[in-house]
């Protein structure tokens, strides 16, 4: 069956490690029409809005993105490389990829981190006796992708009627109540029960369907009551439900100590937005980096997919891309998943495997080299020499 497929380059590698999936999906035999859609960097300089709304009207009316990676800068950098016609217009900067995903409530962040076996970057450990140990990571982390701290509720010398509602709160008034508004910068981190129900399920049912043992909260309920604790106990009560899956809790800062002390024995993890940008780092670095790292973000009528890594922008200018696409090729295996086609995506993932298994082809970071033009003379694959090789197991 055709598709339509809304193509969101960006900037950076994005245009890059985006061809190489769709090369990928073609030679697996997906079929689609793709269609390029503005986003990113360029679109910001020149119009003031790096998230056009003709490339909204292309996902309203598609349902279905892959995206490469985005470059974002702090607010005054990014409102200096405006086009001059545009200066002084109060402009302000906002991720593209976050502005899509509150637009169209993807709020449904899936992160997988899964060991490749033969990969050089998996994350190896000394057991007793000084054993080297190398353990077999299965890790999907859930993200909610649209509350929190990134949800975009923040004022730098706040109004008085914001100031007046904040001094409502005795410790506000406590520890803040003498400071001038204007040497204020507030976020807030918001929850609401209907996102964070909806995370917890999804969470739930991903562990019921694909049988992992456990899903762990990792939050910080023990300081962030409200927030944090609401989410635990909405899970305690929805674990009910669900009486073969165990309910794990632990706080974000001591889950980076214990990352590398028992990482297999982690399932499924929830978590608000911050916590789940930080956990599912910390999980990909476990097997090998964000090079290998991909996400969907999913809506009730709209998903898109994409890696996790940025957009790189130096690696960008090479004359012959270095970048690992295995990232985004996995990423595009998602989308195929959301789709329902399982035997395509099952059947990339065998070939990505036995490239890495077999270990000839490897980019520079699986051979643990610096990011320099040089490396493909010193023996690194380059983007499209591991393509190709994926392809040619595809074969």
């Amino acid at each position: 069956m055709n598709r339509t497929i809304i193509n969101l380059p960006g900037d950076g590698i994005g245009r890059v490690v985006l061809e190489s999936a769709i090369r990928v999906l073609d030679a697996a035999g997906f079929q689609a029409e793709y269609i390029e859609a503005d986003i990113g960097w360029e679109f910001w300089v020149k119009e003031g809005n790096p998230l056009p709304d003709r490339t909204i009207q292309l996902l309203e009316k598609h349902k279905v993105g892959l995206f490469g990676a985005i470059t974002s800068k702090p607010k005054e950098e990014a409102a200096s490389e405006l086009s001059p016609e545009l200066q002084g217009k109060g402009l302000v900067y906002s991720s593209p990829i976050v502005g899509l995903r509150q637009h169209f409530d993807l709020d449904i962040c899936i992160r997988p981190c899964k060991t490749y076996p033969g990969n050089p970057l998996n994350f190896i450990r000394r057991g007793r006796g000084g054993i080297v140990e190398e353990p077999e990571v299965d890790v999907v982390i859930f993200r909610q992708n649209t509350e929190g701290l990134y949800g975009g509720v923040e004022w730098h010398n706040p109004g008085k009627q914001v100031h007046d509602a904040l001094m409502t709160h005795p410790k506000f008034v406590k520890n803040f109540g003498r400071v001038p508004p204007e040497e204020l910068a507030i976020s807030t981190r918001i929850f609401t029960k209907k996102a964070t129900e909806r995370i917890l399920r999804a969470a739930f049912n991903h562990a019921n369907q694909y049988g992992y043992k456990s899903v762990t909260v990792c939050e910080k309920p023990n300081v962030i009551r409200e927030t944090s604790g609401m989410m635990f106990r909405m899970a305690k009560k929805i674990r009910e439900e669900y009486p073969g899956i165990e309910l794990w809790n632990t706080n974000i800062d001591a889950q980076m100590m214990w990352l590398t002390k028992n990482p297999e024995e982690y399932g499924v993890i929830v978590a608000g937005n911050m916590f789940g940008d930080i956990v599912s780092d910390g999980f990909a670095g476990l097997i090998g980096g964000l090079g290998f790292a991909c996400s969907a973000n999913l809506g009730e009528k709209v998903a898109v997919f994409e890696p996790t890594h940025g957009s790189a922008p130096k690696y960008a200018g090479y004359e012959v891309s270095i970048v690992n696409p295995i990232a985004m090729i996995a990423s595009a295996c998602m989308m195929l998943d959301h789709l329902g086609e399982y035997e395509l995506a099952g059947r990339i993932r065998k070939a990505v495997a036995e490239v890495i298994a077999e270990g000839s082809v490897r980019t520079y970071d699986m051979m643990k080299m610096p990011g320099k033009p040089e490396v493909i003379k010193q023996g690194a694959a380059s983007t499209v020499r591991m393509t190709d090789a994926i392809i040619q197991k595809l074969k």
